[in-house]
């Protein structure tokens, strides 16, 4: 059997083939393995350029100085960061919290364990489109509020929040924006300074880069103040400790290098392929949430009434596809996002996200929706049969 058709780009991307032959000329004796933390020698320094040269190229994907990227394992890692560093670092700016219901677990977990430590968490409800309005987070400021904690993209829906009208409503406020741009960065244009956010956080696996390693952009002018989480040595500033993996630095830099190249070209496939997929459903048999022409294109969310999801994906064994976020996928629950939307149970259990990406070909994208309505006449034969 032939590998299936992959549409899961939101859970996970391959590597580019460029970035994973970086990767492995910085791993053995005859390439750029060394510490980048030795600088009493020639190979450790060649090291260190490496990795700050990845770090410009992280950077330039968001309009930061290079000085104001603090290197993790993930997105998660750097979300943690983001929000117990500042709450333990900035202990008399206020102990309240303003996120979303519909935000990833990375987020939505360490605010409930901030909650554990006394502090106050709004969580905002979505609208049926899966944004969070300005008026919102408007209302729910008060004179305690330390942070502001969305994501610019939603992982299950594609929808985006107003990020830049936030920026700007928290500018004038002693208030921290963090934007989770883990389902963004390398696929919208994206420029911190203009969106006037404090705290963002990467992951290099969603853009093509390797899986393991991320950043956290901490703003410099006016400083952002973080604890580090994890300590050791002072790497990183004295903001994350940990010897550098010289390998994943170098691929995420290149992803990032490449995906500022190849923005406007991705999202025109992307956009192809999505249509060409579509194109073969049936539109009687499916329903699209958050169907909104804003939403970034290669993350779909459709829901087949009637039909159970994961027997629908039983199904498809042609087919790489997913009910939801990849760290939800063992749950037997309906996706807290969609019930978020008000969705009934039923409706959200009938839900698949489909998501697509660079190296998806817009035959495949066209096979994929034939091959999906096929099982869905069958499905729907046998059941009225």
């Amino acid at each position: 059997m032939n590998n299936p058709i992959y549409l899961d780009y939101a859970a996970t991307t391959p590597a580019a083939p460029e970035v994973a032959a970086l990767m492995a000329a910085h791993l053995t004796l005859d390439g750029c393995f060394a510490n980048p933390a030795s600088r009493s020698h020639l190979l450790g320094w060649q090291a260190e350029q490496a990795v700050e040269k990845a770090r410009r190229q992280v950077a330039a994907l968001i309009g930061a100085d290079l000085r104001e990227i603090v290197w993790t394992s993930g997105a998660t890692e750097a979300n943690n960061l983001a929000l117990i560093g500042a709450a333990r670092a900035n202990p008399d700016k206020g102990r309240h919290i303003i996120t979303s219901a519909i935000e990833h677990k990375a987020v939505l977990d360490t605010c409930s364990w901030l909650e554990q430590q006394g502090y106050r968490i709004t969580r905002l409800q979505p609208d049926h489109q899966g944004r969070i309005q300005l008026s919102q987070v408007t209302e729910a400021l008060s004179d305690d509020t330390l942070m502001v904690s969305l994501m610019l993209v939603n992982n299950e829906l594609g929808s985006v929040n107003p990020v830049m009208e936030v920026g700007e409503l928290l500018r004038d406020r002693n208030t921290l924006f963090h934007v989770d741009a883990a389902q963004a960065a390398g696929k919208l244009p994206i420029d911190v300074k203009r969106m006037q956010v404090d705290l963002l956080s990467l992951s290099a696996h969603k853009f093509y880069g390797p899986k393991g390693v991320g950043a956290l952009y901490v703003r410099r002018e006016p400083a952002v103040h973080i604890e580090a989480l994890i300590h050791g040595g002072g790497h990183e500033r004295g903001m994350r400790s940990g010897t550098l993996p010289t390998h994943q630095l170098v691929g995420m830099g290149l992803a990032a290098e490449l995906a500022v190249s190849q923005l406007q070209a991705d999202r025109d496939h992307i956009t192809l392929c999505r249509d060409a997929f579509l194109k073969g459903l049936n539109p009687a048999f499916y329903h699209q949430h958050a169907d909104n022409d804003d939403n970034w294109p290669g993350i779909i969310n459709l829901a087949f009434p009637g039909i159970e999801a994961e027997t629908l994906i039983m199904a498809l064994p042609e087919l790489a596809v997913s009910t939801g976020s990849a760290c939800n996928s063992a749950s037997l629950d309906p996706s807290y996002v969609l019930t978020a939307l008000g969705l009934q149970r039923e409706l959200a259990l009938s839900s698949i996200r489909f998501s697509f990406g660079r190296y998806l070909t817009c035959e495949q994208a066209t096979q994929a929706g034939q091959r999906l309505n096929q099982a869905l006449e069958r499905l729907h034969a046998t059941t009225q049969g």
